[in-house]
């Protein structure tokens, strides 16, 4: 497969204030202020990973309350800290956020990562996570010299109601699997507020690793139905995923043809863009590289 995903690029959230909102991440997680992008959005950068906020439209619906971590609308991002202690305790100096996880960070088995964990809602109720590794298990890419408590962005995860199919679709783009892991227990169960969780979770990488995705598929019988969400509704994320040329977008819009919702295009700015949904109705935007 030649046509492949590069990286992913950047983490979109449609937000209804995004001055506000870009005023909280700043105080949580030091985001500093990137270069405007060409919408007039804002650009967050933490690390060398980056976070836009869009300005939701006026027919742009709120984030619900009641997403749990096994629905097909549940997205969050994992922002990598080097002090799990430090990290969580200077997130309850900053207003706004709520919690997810049912006490306080987590510290999952070895068999799950071992790494530890705390969830939680940003002020317009995207779901958040902290992440920190274990002293001798740190991957290369956070063994880095900061004096900042957070480091970056290590992936996004998303929650499916089928590996396989998401996979499938995954791979369509280029994408590779990493790593995986069946996640059970009561540190489970507390950090996502799902109680008896058993979780598969899949890895997924494009070329460039960090950022990854992840899939998290939860086992049970659960109504997983959700009502579509337009892509200017709080909770339509986006990935953005970066290819090499042109005509490496149209290949991949080619193996995946059913997933598009527009077809590869160029846009004002000078780079081709294609908009899709994933089989869970994820969004995923491919464009060509600068």
């Amino acid at each position: 497969m030649t046509a492949a995903a590069r990286s992913l690029a950047r983490i979109e959230l449609v937000s209804r204030d995004p001055d506000a909102l870009a005023g909280f991440y700043r105080a949580a997680f030091e985001f500093a202020t990137g270069l405007p992008s060409p919408a007039g959005d804002i650009e967050l950068k933490l690390g060398r990973q980056t976070l836009r906020l869009i300005r939701a439209g006026p027919d742009g619906r709120g984030y619900p309350t009641d997403v749990p971590g096994w629905s097909p609308r549940f997205q969050h991002i994992a922002i990598v800290v080097g002090d799990m202690r430090q990290a969580y305790r200077h997130l309850g100096t900053v207003a706004g956020w709520t919690p997810i996880s049912v006490s306080e960070p987590q510290i999952l088995p070895k068999a799950s990562g071992g790494v530890s964990a705390f969830k939680f809602r940003d002020p317009d109720g995207h779901p958040l996570e902290l992440l920190a590794f274990a002293a001798g298990a740190i991957p290369a890419q956070w063994q880095v010299s900061s004096q900042k408590m957070c480091l970056g962005i290590d992936h996004s995860a998303i929650s499916v109601s089928s590996t396989a199919a998401s996979v499938a679709f995954y791979e369509g783009l280029g994408l590779h699997r990493s790593a995986h892991s069946l996640n059970v227990g009561q540190e489970q169960a507390l950090l996502d507020d799902v109680p008896d969780a058993v979780v598969e979770v899949t890895a997924l990488s494009p070329s460039q690793a960090t950022p990854h995705v992840e899939l998290l598929c939860y086992q049970g019988d659960f109504d997983r139905h959700a009502p579509a969400q337009g892509i200017n509704d709080v909770t339509a994320t986006r990935l953005v995923l970066t290819v090499d040329n042109p005509a490496a977008l149209t290949t991949i819009c080619a193996r995946v043809s059913g997933a598009l919702l527009s077809a590869p295009a160029l846009r004002e700015d000078d780079r081709h863009r294609a908009l899709l949904r994933d089989p869970d109705g994820h969004l995923i935007q491919l464009e060509t590289a600068s």
